[in-house]
């Protein structure tokens, strides 16, 4: 039996496409989420800002300390390791994070939240790539469209759950809430292509974690106006719908041998990035 993790408990998406991973990856996985969500988990508790910061930092330095007495910690340092992870990765993460750490957190550009979108997400989907062995430079960033991908899903889908924790990464109204899922697509479409050069094993897995994630978006599109957004509440893909993009995702992975590789279309949004961060150094 697989180890209940916090991948099992909150990730549901991700852990019903982990049904389809290799066990030894699935568990590697696993290490990574649960560090990732140790992490969001800091930032998002409901305590003091001040205790929060100095909560985070402890972390932060018992991360860079290497203190292995943390199970968490003494894992995501294997993972580094063995997979040849680039420290500076887990940095952009913290960074990332650490933005949300603020009374009020507001994005006001496109790059700005690019760049957002890489740190929370992206350096976990470059992350993940490394752990399914993909060596490819282009897939590699197809790896980091597809976390942005996805967590540009998730600022279209809480944008009034942010908006409680005085957090605006986009206007509330729903003109910019589908520009975002617009956007999104591209990313998706980007990291499609890159799933080629996932090793035969692990393939199926991602293309239903891109199909599952990339539903939010399209369910949150049928609300068609900013009264059902408000009103629907958080949404979510249930396990029937799951089911539906695992099949359509098995199309996806036959489709995949005759798509002609290419280089990503996102060169825009990574020259963005790539004005703060230097993606080279992490890939």
């Amino acid at each position: 039996m697989r180890k209940q993790s916090l991948l099992h408990t909150h990730a549901k998406s991700f852990s019903w496409a982990g049904f389809f991973l290799k066990k030894t990856i699935f568990q590697q996985c696993s290490m990574l989420y649960d560090f990732c969500r140790t992490v969001d988990d800091i930032v998002d508790d409901h305590s003091d800002l001040k205790i929060k910061k100095i909560n985070f930092l402890h972390f932060k330095k018992q991360f860079l300390q290497k203190k292995y007495t943390s199970k968490i910690i003494k894992n995501i340092w294997y993972l580094l390791i063995k997979e040849n992870i680039s420290k500076k990765i887990i940095l952009d993460l913290f960074d990332g994070v650490q933005s949300d750490l603020k009374s009020k957190h507001i994005i006001h550009d496109k790059k700005n939240l690019y760049i957002y979108c890489y740190r929370v997400a992206g350096t976990v989907g470059l992350m993940m790539a490394k752990i399914l062995q993909v060596k490819d430079r282009d897939s590699l960033l197809g790896a980091i469209d597809l976390g942005i991908a996805m967590q540009l899903t998730n600022i279209a889908r809480d944008v009034n759950e942010d908006k409680k924790n005085n957090r605006y990464y986009i206007r509330h109204n729903f003109n910019e809430i589908k520009k975002i899922i617009f956007k999104a697509e591209l990313f998706y479409e980007s990291a499609f292509v890159a799933c080629k050069k996932i090793p035969l094993r692990s393939r199926l897995a991602i293309l239903i974690a891109r199909r599952v994630y990339r539903q939010i978006g399209r369910k949150i599109l049928q609300k068609n106006n900013i009264y059902n957004y408000d009103k629907s509440g958080k949404i979510y893909v249930n396990n029937f719908e799951k089911l539906v993009q695992t099949i359509f995702s098995l199309f996806d992975l036959f489709f995949l041998f005759f798509k002609q590789e290419k280089h990503s279309h996102m060169k825009l949004e990574h020259n963005l990035i790539n004005t703060k961060i230097k993606l080279n150094e992490r890939i």
